[in-house]
């Protein structure tokens, strides 16, 4: 697909929301909301800060606007539920992944499996593509919080071979048909439960991406890393299709702004972010565990052919769609 330049949310996506068109004298009135928002991740760790930056930047600069109400993260909504609680109303938005959606939206895993930027699937109608498929499962794709940084298996014992068999290792949605193609027994279990889960053995380890074991505290229990990495870590503000569709439109276009603002933190973020957390991994003791060359080549290889078979079976049409745009050539 030609890269062209797009606007930053697409009309067909606007026309999708309904949204009026604006004339002069017939602007709307601007009027405050509140909206409640949750996290899929635990308060004060990597992952909840960009989206806390975003918060306080929202609530600073869209007083009479726009106000954000966080009541908490997975102890408020378990995380694999704040999906119905997104689709259903309960809540408004989410600092959530795809990964964690994926039971209402199965679709959305295609933005862990590309080697496009967030900025490139904007500007090449990918993103206009994907919000129709969000909003029709009563879902918005506000924004992206978190990219650059590829997903990685940890484990408590030492794996140096692609084959799996005979591990167990904890998973999410994103990565579970790849490692069950690589022949380990996976467990799916939210966040706050992998410590527990590492420390009775019940997994031998977990997929997790390159940021973030230290705010959790795996790194306790973690003692290899395999290389290579694979995928391309996605967190993203979803929002209740509902709500985005209740805005009115000087509300969502501040909203608008302050998501080119937040994507716009993401790449030098990121790089900075992943050099200081490697150091900080070779310090805690845990050891780099690198495959073969050949061995390595066929790890990456199913890694993407079961993310993208496991799409395409969910979602045919849309899947096959999905994969000619975004899945590496």
């Amino acid at each position: 697909m030609t890269r062209t330049s797009r606007p930053f949310v697409a009309l067909a996506v606007r026309a999708a929301l309904g949204l009026a068109v604006l004339v002069p004298g017939a602007a709307a009135v601007a009027q405050e909301v509140t909206l409640r928002a949750v996290s899929g991740f635990n308060e004060g760790t990597y992952f909840n800060r960009m989206f806390d930056r975003w918060v306080q930047k929202v609530n600073a600069e869209g007083k009479g606007l726009v106000q954000i109400n966080f009541i908490g993260g997975p102890k408020a909504i378990p995380t694999f539920e704040q999906g119905n609680a997104l689709r259903t109303g309960v809540v408004d938005l989410a600092n959530t992944t795809t990964s964690f959606t994926a039971s209402v939206i199965p679709e959305g895993l295609s933005l862990n499996y590309t080697d496009f930027t967030m900025a490139e699937l904007r500007r090449n109608g990918t993103m206009e593509y994907l919000n129709t498929l969000f909003l029709d499962k009563g879902l918005y794709y506000y924004a992206r919080t978190g990219e650059g940084i590829q997903y990685y298996i940890y484990s408590t014992k030492r794996i140096d071979k692609a084959d799996l068999s005979g591990f167990k290792l904890r998973i999410a949605p994103i990565y579970r048909d790849f490692f069950a193609k690589q022949g380990a027994s996976v467990v799916q279990m939210a966040p706050g439960e992998v410590y527990t889960g590492l420390e009775r053995g019940v997994v031998d380890g977990y997929g997790w991406p390159l940021i973030g074991i230290f705010d959790l505290g795996w790194h306790e229990k973690t003692k290899f890393r395999l290389e290579p990495g694979f995928y391309a870590i996605e967190l993203g503000i979803q929002f209740s299709a509902a709500t985005w569709r209740k805005l009115n439109p000087q509300q969502r276009a501040f909203l608008e702004k302050q998501a080119e603002w937040l994507e716009a933190q993401l790449a030098q973020q990121a790089r900075e972010d992943s050099v200081a957390e490697i150091k900080r991994q070779q310090d805690a003791g845990i050891q780099v565990v690198k495959l073969p060359d050949a061995e390595a080549k066929s790890f990456l290889k199913n890694a993407y052919d079961a993310a993208w078979d496991g799409i395409v079976k969910a979602s045919p049409t849309h899947g096959a769609k999905l994969r000619g745009m975004m899945a590496p050539k």
